[in-house]
């Protein structure tokens, strides 16, 4: 694929825990995900294409999230922006099914979820240059130092991820830990393409139309301090 940036190392940057789906979930799954959902893995193999346009049905400004959780930020951005279209990464089949009931029960269209390893897809599929955006939202801080080389947001992701970005398309993360926040904070200015939107060095106020999850409410109310950091690719 033209355009490619330095693979990502091998070490993923999630642990992959199966979870009970609650009746509802299970009951979303079996209805809707033959509907809304795609595995990751079998995009890669090529058993089935990577088309966004085919999906929606129409071709529109895209933007992927990795690390949907349990979807509530997911369904209030798509529908808030119904001109633009969502792609969902996730692991975690729970949030997955939770997502799937958000999406029937608001009647959505223009999301999508994808379930396995995003940075693969990234890298493999999503061709350069493709992306109306990409958000990282409270991604895995891995706070033991010996672990934080499974942490997302590294230089050789950033390189990645900026490839994959239209000319003028964001790169939005947010965080709660401070320490983390400082590492994106570096590698994102330390990165080729980028510009800090709010200027070299600082983060941006919490953006009035980033929904507030439960796990943020969590965090903040655990006082811990969120960070938001945005940055646009270059021409």
């Amino acid at each position: 694929m033209s355009g490619s940036a330095s693979p990502q190392h091998e070490i993923a940057s999630f642990v992959h825990h199966r979870a009970r789906l609650t009746e509802g979930q299970q009951h979303a799954w079996e209805r809707w995900w033959p509907q809304y959902g795609h595995e990751i893995p079998a995009l890669l193999d090529g058993s089935e294409p990577f088309d966004p346009a085919a999906w929606f049905g129409r071709t529109a400004p895209l933007i992927l999230e990795i690390g949907s959780g349990m979807g509530e930020a997911s369904a209030a951005l798509a529908a808030a922006e119904p001109d633009i279209d969502h792609l969902a990464a996730e692991v975690f089949e729970p949030g997955l099914g939770q997502l799937l009931m958000r999406i029937a029960a608001a009647d959505l269209h223009n999301l999508v979820l994808l379930r396995g390893d995003a940075v693969a897809l990234l890298r493999e599929r999503v061709p350069a240059g493709s992306l109306a955006g990409l958000r990282i939202w409270f991604p895995d801080p891995w706070p033991k130092r010996k672990h934080r080389k499974r942490r997302l947001v590294q230089p050789g992701f950033v390189a990645l991820a900026t490839s994959r970005l239209a000319p003028g398309a964001t790169l939005h993360l947010a965080t709660d830990w401070v320490d983390y926040a400082e590492q994106m904070r570096t590698v994102c200015e330390s990165a080729s393409g980028l510009v800090n939107t709010a200027g070299p060095g600082r983060r941006t106020p919490r953006p009035d139309w980033r929904p507030v999850t439960k796990f943020e409410e969590r965090a903040v109310r655990e006082g811990r301090e969120i960070h938001d950091l945005i940055y646009r690719r270059t021409a």
